[in-house]
């Protein structure tokens, strides 16, 4: 969704059209976060002035910053899940080469979106089942969830073409995912270490047991 420029008048939404609202101030928020890379410049106040609207009017939808950064958080992760389902829908060669591309499409979304990617696993809120509103525990723990599910499909068709010696996709998976989030961290806080051309392939290799000689 694009933002309008900051310090525009916003048009008041007619009745009954609040979900646009709270849409505006997650798009909003966003904008705030690409710009200045860091989550503390998403404060009520940014956002306000970027949606055009005031301060108190982001109280209706959400609490407090935390809140909005987990909706930034949700709506990136829905993002990068479309990322990962398009590269394997888009990639016509074998399982192998659809895992490949799926774990491909990951850091590229890492490396084109940084301060999202730093939102979307930075723990930047804290779940409180007290709250009563979308910072629960259940919203934080399904964060990601739908992503790792394509991953995790695109693991099992390795294992069922018997291209993978994995006994448990779903921990395996869960492997692939972390490696990937660590090198994806890695690539952005140490961009001058000598990284190996191929050293996508080969950990996506040895975390999804690809077997060697096929």
């Amino acid at each position: 969704m694009s933002t309008p420029p900051e310090g525009h008048t916003r048009t008041r939404n007619p009745r009954g059209q609040g979900d646009r609202l709270r849409d505006e101030i997650v798009a909003a928020a966003a904008a705030v976060l690409d710009e200045a890379g860091t989550a503390e410049a998403v404060t009520l106040r940014a956002v306000a002035r970027r949606a055009g609207i005031s301060a108190p009017s982001i109280y209706r939808h959400f609490p407090d910053p935390p809140a909005i950064l987990l909706a930034v958080a949700q709506e990136a992760f829905e993002m990068l899940r479309h990322r990962l389902a398009e590269a394997a829908e888009s990639e016509r060669g074998g399982p192998t080469a659809r895992l490949q591309a799926v774990c491909g499409g990951y850091l590229r979304f890492a490396e084109e979106h940084p301060s999202r990617y730093r939102v979307m696993f930075g723990g930047v809120w804290r779940a409180d089942p007290d709250r009563g509103d979308s910072l629960t525990e259940a919203s934080v723990l399904a964060l990601g969830a739908e992503a790792l599910e394509v991953l995790a499909a695109g693991l099992a068709e390795c294992v069922a073409d018997g291209t993978s010696l994995s006994t448990d996709v779903r921990a395996d998976a869960t492997a692939l995912w972390l490696g990937l989030h660590g090198l994806a961290h890695q690539r952005a806080v140490a961009a001058r270490f000598p990284w190996p051309e191929d050293i996508e392939t080969r950990m996506v290799r040895l975390l999804a047991s690809l077997d060697p000689a096929r």
